[in-house]
Formats: structure tokens, sequence, C-alpha cells
């Protein structure tokens, strides 16, 4: 068996950006690899949009979900395909991180629900707190309470699955971070968004990116790492 460092933590890229904003930032994709800060981790990008196969869940280290501007309640092929790997991946104890689009479909593939939020968008830098079951836990434990992080959703994960546990929310949005199983977590907010990604999103969905609606969330980013560490080890 190849040993686990040798394989490639899996990128699956279930959305892309703005077209506007790739050309001057690149794409989700991007971001999320820079954001792991581990260059010597092989990366492999596959979108099942396009008809890609998935790998088998023991040919890959680990796995991140992308966010989309798809909706998971649409059940389109695709995604309904994804999910369905998605279940095989958490039976297999692979790491799997799903972002907002990532973290809607995991939920979703593990039988919770998925909907539209009734007060609409969440969208640009938002506060989080985390549960007290999020101290010992392996992604999570060791951050500080309170942090802010980048949004931009208009679905939510409206009742987790069963058996998940609740790591974090706020006033507008209760599960923005859960853990199914001993390895699986799903995050609503964006670890991968930097500031100007996020600016660039409050552009273009509301037409201004006022001072003060966007700040640092190195908080946040740093599940990246810190799910990177998670899968090398």
């Amino acid at each position: 068996m190849t040993p686990s460092h040798a394989k490639p933590l899996l990128i699956l890229k279930v959305g892309s950006t703005h077209p506007h904003i790739a050309e001057q930032l690149q794409d989700f994709e991007h971001w999320i690899q820079a954001g792991l800060q581990d260059p010597a981790l092989p990366v492999t990008v596959v979108d099942p949009r396009e008809g890609q196969a998935l790998p088998a869940p023991a040919e890959i280290a680990g796995v991140v979900v992308t966010g989309s501007h798809s909706m998971v309640s649409d059940r389109e092929p695709w995604s309904e395909w994804t999910a369905a790997w998605l279940r095989e991946a958490v039976a297999a104890d692979l790491p799997v991180l799903g972002i907002c689009y990532g973290h809607q479909l995991l939920a979703h593939a593990l039988g919770g629900e998925v909907n539209d939020h009734p007060q609409g968008i969440e969208l640009g830098t938002v506060p989080v707190t985390l549960n007290a079951t999020a101290q010992d836990d392996p992604l999570f434990a060791g951050l500080p309470e309170h942090f802010d992080a980048q949004a931009a959703h208009r679905q939510s994960v409206r009742r987790l699955p069963e058996g998940a546990t609740l790591l974090a929310g706020n006033s507008f949005e209760p599960h923005h971070a859960f853990r199914a199983g001993p390895r699986a977590w799903g995050v609503q907010f964006h670890p991968e968004f930097g500031e100007a990604a996020t600016r660039a999103y409050l552009s273009t969905l509301t037409g201004s990116a006022p001072d003060g609606a966007v700040r640092p969330t190195e908080i946040a980013a740093s599940l990246l790492p810190r799910f990177a560490r998670i899968v090398r080890g």
C-alpha cells in the first residue's frame, strides 16, 4: 500500500468564482492550495461538474470540497453522485473538509437538510463563536472562542446529520461548523478567502465594499494548514 504521505490531497472543485474575480485573484482551488501552506503536499484537482472521475478514497490522503455558486437543493446529477462519493469517503475515515457548498453537500450526503437561509445572504466578515465541543476537536482545539471569518452564502445547513457534532455558529448562522465522525468537517465560512476576495464578492453582489465591512481573518484561515497537518498525520 502507498504510504499516506505519498498520496495526494484531493481538491474537489465543485464551483468557480466569478470570471472577473478569477482574472485578478485566481480561483477557489488556488486559494485553498495557497492556504494549506504546505508546498510539499501533493495536490490533485478534480471537477465532477465536468464528469471527471473521482478517485477511490484509498488512493488519496484527504479531500477539500470547494464552495460553489450552485445550490445543493437543486440536486444536480453531478452534485448527487459527488455526495454519494463523500459518504464513501467518510465511511473510509478519510480526512474531509467541506467549505460552504462543500459543507452543505457533506451535510446533505450524510442525511442532513440543506435549503435557502430564511434571512437571505450572509456576506462579508462575520463573527463566529465556538461551542464547548470544539475544545477537544482535532481541527478546532486551541482556537479562540470568538473569531472573525469571511462568509458568502445564501443556502445553509438547516438540520445537521444525525450524530454530527456542532462546533461553531453565530446569531445568523447556527451551523457554521460541524464534525461528522472522527475526521470529516464542514465549515460554512470561507477559510480560503482573503480580504481581497471578500471585497470582490461584496462589490459584485452589493455594488460596494464599505470601510470596516472586511477585516483580517487569520484564525479562520489557520484551519487550512491545520487540516493539512491532519492529512499528513
